[in-house]
């Protein structure tokens, strides 16, 4: 029998992405509510970038102590520029598309929308060749769909906003960006932290030109907008893109999905813990059926992703001859 790896430590890495993602739709809403958007996705891209580029120097002049390990170096590898100019296109993709939508609707809805992801990802994924997933898990994943349908309509049935428009866009786009993710990293030797700056590079580049109107603005702005733009720096990007790098390489784009679709409890929980939002009677059971969907489907990918490869390990021995 193949020992199946232990889950726990991935698992709780990419709970601790979806609980600071979950808090970035409110952070985003209060930054976007004082600067353009598109400062704002400058400015949190840059100072990620800054970010990661000083823990890559710290980390660097940690190993040429004596006695410290061998020496990797800060330069980039050929893998990880390449790699991660593609990643870095797509994940600003996904945060322009996020940030824009979430200025047009609540934190609450904009989290719980996006979950959408863990329905359209396992479409995409086809990283680890465990084969194609049970029927169940769809059927998990189905949950998802009557409950962005309940959390759209709010109070009643009536057109989707732009926002909410914009957040189902988004979910489309941050589902490829997984099972790219998962795609572009598995089996190849890709620092997490170097990837990571490599993408925080990219979309610094990108939005520089198009937030340049915007950042004499940043001179007025308060102390709370500041804390905002640091955290999504910071928490929502330096430490969520290299924790789900690094998991995602460890485990399978479809579970941290998953995982990572326990974003809208946490999203709902900030939106009305700390920005006094309210959830009407359609989005609770909505968002029940997301909740439920998300642990359903993760049970059934487990025990998918732990059969498949003692089913292989039973097909490789050898067959006893007389």
């Amino acid at each position: 029998m193949v020992a199946v790896p232990d889950t726990r430590r991935t698992d709780l890495v990419l709970l601790l992405v979806a609980i600071v993602w979950g808090s970035s739709y409110l952070a985003a809403k209060a930054a976007t509510g004082a600067v353009p958007v598109l400062t704002v996705l400058f400015v949190r891209y840059a100072l990620a970038a800054l970010a990661a580029v000083a823990v890559i120097a710290a980390g660097t002049a940690r190993r040429t102590r004596p006695g410290a390990g061998p020496r990797t170096g800060a330069r980039l590898r050929r893998g990880e520029l390449r790699y991660g100019s593609v990643l870095g296109l797509t994940q600003a993709a996904v945060l322009a598309i996020e940030t824009y939508g979430v200025a047009h609707t609540s934190a609450a809805n904009a989290g719980l929308i996006i979950s959408l992801t863990i329905v359209l990802t396992p479409f995409l994924d086809r990283t680890g060749g465990r084969g194609p997933l049970p029927p169940r898990f769809f059927a998990a994943a189905g949950l998802c769909v009557p409950a962005v349908g309940l959390l759209m309509s709010g109070t009643g049935l009536h057109t989707p906003g732009l926002g909410d428009l914009l957040m189902l866009a988004a979910a489309v786009v941050r589902a490829a960006h997984v099972a790219l993710v998962g795609h572009l990293t598995a089996g190849r030797d890709l620092r997490p932290l170097h990837l990571t700056a490599v993408q925080t590079a990219v979309g610094t580049v990108l939005f520089a030109a198009p937030a340049a109107a915007g950042l004499p603005g940043l001179a007025h702005a308060s102390a709370a907008t500041w804390g905002s733009l640091l955290h999504l720096a910071l928490f929502c990007s330096v430490f969520a893109f290299l924790a789900q790098t690094w998991a995602v390489q460890r485990s399978s784009a479809s579970r941290a999905s998953l995982l990572l679709g326990t974003e809208p409890v946490w999203a709902v929980a900030v939106g009305i813990g700390l920005g006094g939002e309210r959830l009407t009677a359609p989005a609770a059971l909505g968002a029940v059926l997301m909740v439920a969907g998300t642990y359903w489907g993760q049970a059934v990918e487990r025990t998918h992703r732990t059969a498949v490869p003692a089913v292989a390990d039973r097909r490789a021995e050898p067959v006893p001859t007389s």
